[in-house]
């Protein structure tokens, strides 16, 4: 029963991060967001070439998929899934950040993923989602730098599990997050390395 269970969270995950927020309100704004700036949907690039409110709405609809990938199967009331709740809650964010990234409503183009697993680390490992949450903060602030916050949010993710709650399947799990939004980034991160990584601008129109 869990088998098909299992398939359905990560099948309702995928699609629930394939919703293209970022692609649909720059739309709404005549822009195609995969042709501007870095061509990427996520939040930055859309408050970048749309604009603030726009970004920050596209922020908080991608990190809300996160949640509702991963909370809806604690809404089930089935001793049978109690069990296996936090690894289907698991499943759900796995398959919303591959949705996100790779969405079927974009042939397969997508965002880094970031504010969508973040979402779905704030409903599963609060504590460790609020260490890397501050951790990006500080790494933007000091930096101006969108990709580095974003890097070290996601390293810090399996280092706080680590100590907080050991080698978990939580701890596996953060790890397996960190290296794919790391593997996003690659180009981030060489740019970075060679001095020509854009710092995110203050003047950013409303």
């Amino acid at each position: 029963m869990i088998g098909w269970f299992t398939f359905l969270v990560l099948s309702c995950g995928y699609l629930i991060g394939s919703l293209p927020f970022g692609y649909l309100i720059a739309r709404r704004h005549g822009i195609d967001i995969f042709k501007v700036g870095s061509a990427n949907p996520g939040a930055t690039n859309v408050k970048r070439c749309v604009g603030k409110r726009a970004g920050n709405c596209v922020f908080v609809l991608d990190f809300l998929k996160g949640i509702v990938s991963c909370g809806w199967i604690y809404l089930i009331p089935n001793d049978a899934f109690a069990e296996s709740a936090a690894f289907l809650g698991i499943i759900g964010i796995a398959g919303a950040v591959l949705g996100h990234s790779f969405s079927i409503f974009t042939r397969f183009r997508g965002g880094k993923g970031v504010a969508t697993a973040l979402g779905g680390v704030v409903a599963l490992m609060p504590i460790s989602a609020f260490i890397g949450a501050l951790i990006w903060v500080l790494l933007f602030y000091g930096t101006r730098y969108v990709s580095a916050a974003s890097v070290g949010l996601a390293i810090s993710l399996p280092i706080s599990r680590f100590f907080l709650s050991g080698i978990d399947i939580g701890f596996w799990f953060a790890l397996a997050l960190a290296m794919f939004v790391v593997y996003r980034h690659r180009e981030n991160i060489q740019r970075l390395l060679k001095g020509e990584e854009n710092r995110f601008s203050k003047d950013t129109s409303p």
